[in-house]
């Protein structure tokens, strides 16, 4: 691919890009999902462009696309992300945001019985382009520079939940690179995929990406950092974290090799193992709770 000189963004910004030129391109897009308009939804009432979501995704796309196209929902996750599974058998490609990852408990049935089920149940006639975008995880750090945690129902990492279920595609961006690309991957799908947006990379993670359109392959992870004697296997944030080690281990004369897992489901095995193959050993960084998690799921493919 020949890209032009790539621009600072943050990942929420990258997100947005992405979803912005995919509606330009393919006028059966919609977004769908509280707050995805913004204040402008209610420009009637004298209200600005703003808001747009936890990760400023989809701040604007209403002035542009319009209110036929960005869908502000009422909080009833169960009936808007029905709607969405509706939407897309009907031949749209609609983008549900789930503000939060806690509150797939609202819906799931929509997602475990009828997003991941119903191309199969239908005999494969019917095709379901269906991406659910929600931000996950603890914003930690301290209450001025991060804003601090963000509650029991807010704050936890159910993406281990997603990926059990079969029919679902699960990824979970690391950069603002990787987020634009995987996004216009799911987008372009023709089965549903969940996107994972941790919260605390959302307004920051800034870094270069391509002005220009471009996807990368969902079900397949990456080797961001080459190294011989153990590999780090991040998920996420985490993959951030899991860099930060390999430097201070590298000062100890330790050369870790630090593997960003990018896809839950399917989860890219081979790399993994390939991984520690060479190195013989393997360190996996997650902070979903410890049972049933993807945490363990990966050791096993390691071991």
């Amino acid at each position: 691919m020949t890209t032009t000189a790539a621009r600072e963004l943050s990942f929420g910004q990258a997100i947005n890009e992405a979803i912005r030129q995919e509606m330009r391109r393919d006028p059966k897009i919609i977004v769908m999902g509280e707050d995805v308009a913004g204040a402008a939804g209610r420009a009637h009432l004298g209200f600005v462009d703003a808001w747009g979501g936890p990760l400023r995704a989809t701040r604007g796309l209403i002035t542009e696309f319009g209110p036929e196209r960005i869908l502000d929902t009422p909080i009833a996750e169960m009936g808007f992300l029905g709607a969405g599974v509706g939407a897309a058998m009907s031949g749209l490609r609609p983008i549900v945001e789930i503000m939060f990852v806690d509150l797939i408990g609202c819906c799931y049935d929509q997602i475990m019985n009828q997003a991941a089920k119903m191309h199969y149940m239908m005999g494969g006639q019917v095709e379901l382009p269906l991406v659910i975008r929600t931000a996950y995880g603890t914003r930690g750090g301290d209450n001025r520079t991060y804003g601090g945690g963000a509650g029991a129902q807010h704050s936890q990492t159910l993406y281990a939940v997603l990926a059990h279920i079969p029919g679902l595609k699960v990824v979970v961006p690391s950069t603002a690179y990787n987020a634009k690309g995987l996004t216009i991957s799911a987008i372009r799908d023709n089965g549903p995929v969940i996107i994972l947006e941790h919260k605390f990379l959302g307004l920051r993670a800034k870094g270069p990406v391509p002005e220009e359109s471009y996807t990368l392959p969902i079900g397949s992870a990456q080797i961001v950092r080459r190294g011989r004697d153990v590999t780090l296997c991040g998920i996420g944030r985490m993959t951030h974290i899991c860099s930060e080690a390999a430097d201070s281990l590298s000062a100890e004369g330790i050369d870790a090799e630090v593997v960003d897992v990018l896809t839950l489901s399917p989860l890219d095995e081979g790399t993994i193992l390939e991984s520690v193959s060479r190195t013989r050993r393997l360190v996996v960084v997650d902070e979903d709770t410890p049972v049933c998690s993807v945490a363990r799921e990966l050791f096993g493919t390691g071991a």
